[in-house]
């Protein structure tokens, strides 16, 4: 009975994992691995099943432990297979916890091991992971000194040149097996490391056929996520009214998509957009729109954005009654969330624009 018990408590935990319930799948894969069982390979499943469950709750450190025995089972039974399998998913997990060249190590010792069994899907999807992980290596290096895309250091460099190479090899891999979802996502990623990089018309060139291939499988949040990273693209090329355009597409998809947060976004892009093109009262009209969702989602940071936004411009305008009402809001919204350099561009702006209406 013991070793039934054992599989059947397993069983159980994938069928609630499939269903979306990811807390009583590792209850039950727990209660599997306390009974116990002599069969090293189900084990291993049993381990590899765990890490993924507590990687989707989003408890790191607990699928680090249970890949970490997965690979060290997988080795002792020669699994070679198995051993890629929980490699990869070891490395995925030291990426999510910024331990970046541990990850690579993992990522890598995936990839050596699908290339040796001549596993073409496993060796694509290690390359894409090592891709992500330098993708996120440099991100994380490059938040940490606030600049414009393009700007970088040669250490954030030449870690988002590494990441864009393994998504190169992705990117043919996958084109050799066929795979368009897969292709899809390389594009995606290629666009935005070669935006990072600065080099923008190929970030272009990369989410054009993101967006082809969103298209083609209905995958609406993809094209969204295209049309606004081609508007952002061009707005660094200086072609802001292309990027009007992109940003009116990723418009209509948040409101199809019923993402108020994203329609947000998109409501001040254009607002912005619209101001590098001089058209003041086209601005006035988006970041108005932003104004209302951002109170409707109860977000006093993108209030004061907008305020902030709406003031220049009036002033633009040369409207200076409605400018400093906007200016005296976005003063009340940066002291109420302690953002003193909010405060003191509020404060300036009001004292300006008192002295201009003779106040």
């Amino acid at each position: 009975r013991m070793e039934a018990s054992c599989l059947e408590l397993a069983l159980e935990g994938e069928r609630l994992c499939k269903a979306g319930d990811f807390k009583a799948g590792a209850a039950f894969f727990e209660a599997a691995v306390q009974v116990g069982t002599e069969d090293l390979k189900t084990l291993s499943a049993i381990y590899s099943q765990l890490g993924n469950a507590y990687f989707y709750l989003k408890e790191y450190s607990k699928a680090l432990e249970y890949h970490k025995h997965d690979l060290t089972l997988a080795r002792t039974i020669g699994d070679r297979i198995g051993e890629a399998k929980a490699s990869g998913n070891l490395g995925n997990t030291l990426k999510i916890l910024g331990q970046f060249d541990e990850a690579v190590v993992c990522c890598q010792r995936h990839l050596d091991i699908s290339q040796e069994q001549g596993d073409k899907v496993g060796e694509a999807r290690a390359l894409y992971n090592i891709g992500n992980v330098y993708h996120a290596k440099g991100k994380h290096l490059s938040w940490n000194m606030a600049q414009d895309p393009g700007y970088l250091p040669q250490e954030v460099k030449e870690t988002l040149q590494k990441a864009s190479e393994y998504y190169e090899r992705n990117l043919s891999l996958v084109k050799e097996l066929g795979d368009r979802a897969a292709q899809g996502r390389a594009y995606g990623n290629l666009g935005n490391t070669q935006y990072l990089l600065g080099n923008f018309s190929e970030a272009i060139a990369f989410h054009k056929e993101r967006l082809a291939i969103a298209k083609e499988f209905g995958d609406k949040a993809a094209e969204r996520r295209a049309y606004s990273n081609l508007g952002n693209a061009h707005i660094f090329l200086g072609r802001f009214d292309i990027s009007a355009e992109y940003y009116k597409k990723t418009l209509q998809l948040s409101r199809q998509l019923k993402d108020q947060a994203v329609e947000a976004q998109a409501c001040y892009s254009l607002g912005n957009t619209y101001t590098l093109l001089q058209d003041y009262e086209r601005a006035i009209e988006y970041h108005l729109k932003h104004l209302v969702i951002a109170q409707e989602l109860g977000d006093r940071v993108g209030e004061g954005r907008a305020c902030w936004s709406l003031g220049n411009a009036y002033v633009s305008l040369g409207s200076h009654e409605q400018a400093l009402h906007f200016a005296r809001k976005h003063l009340e919204i940066s002291q109420e969330i302690g953002d003193r350099s909010g405060e003191l561009t509020a404060q300036v702006n009001m004292a300006q624009l008192r002295s201009a209406l003779g106040l």
